[in-house]
């Protein structure tokens, strides 16, 4: 009888693990293929830049972590930016890749860098409202550096 009881509660932990698996899949597998990653790169540092936001962000794209990449140029960012070649040329290859990339009109204007990002191609606008879209939104996320 012990024997029978043993076997009786190893397959019921077993078929409890195997709910559990079953539970801790995402039940509409189409909802994590619309992902969105949106970076908010904030610092002036060309080095958290280059080794860490860029980084994460261009991996996540190329290697599909996420279906729709977005970088925010903010604040201190946009200065460095304009002056900073090299960033200037990682944020080109992000975009052939796929990444857009778009940057805060406020924080461009008050380092007087509107035009120079402008110039550069990215997309300069207000970016209150859609950053806040993107807060709320339940199938984005938004990491900040």
């Amino acid at each position: 009888m012990k024997k029978h009881l043993t076997s009786g509660l190893v397959i019921m932990l077993l078929m409890l693990l195997q709910m559990g698996q079953l539970m801790a899949q995402p039940a509409n597998k189409e909802k994590i293929d619309e992902d969105k990653l949106v970076v908010l790169w904030t610092s002036d540092d060309p080095y958290l830049a280059e080794r860490v936001a860029f980084m994460y962000t261009h991996a996540a794209k190329r290697n599909n972590w996420f279906k729709d990449v977005t970088l925010i140029i903010w604040g201190p960012s946009a200065k460095l930016t304009s002056e900073n070649l090299k960033i200037q040329q990682k944020l080109h290859a992000m975009q052939k890749d796929g990444i857009k990339i778009r940057a805060c009109i406020a924080c461009a204007n008050a380092y007087n860098v509107s035009d120079k990002l402008k110039d550069l191609g990215l997309e300069v606008a207000g970016m209150g409202v859609p950053l806040t879209k993107y807060l709320k939104d339940g199938s984005t996320k938004v990491l900040t550096f």
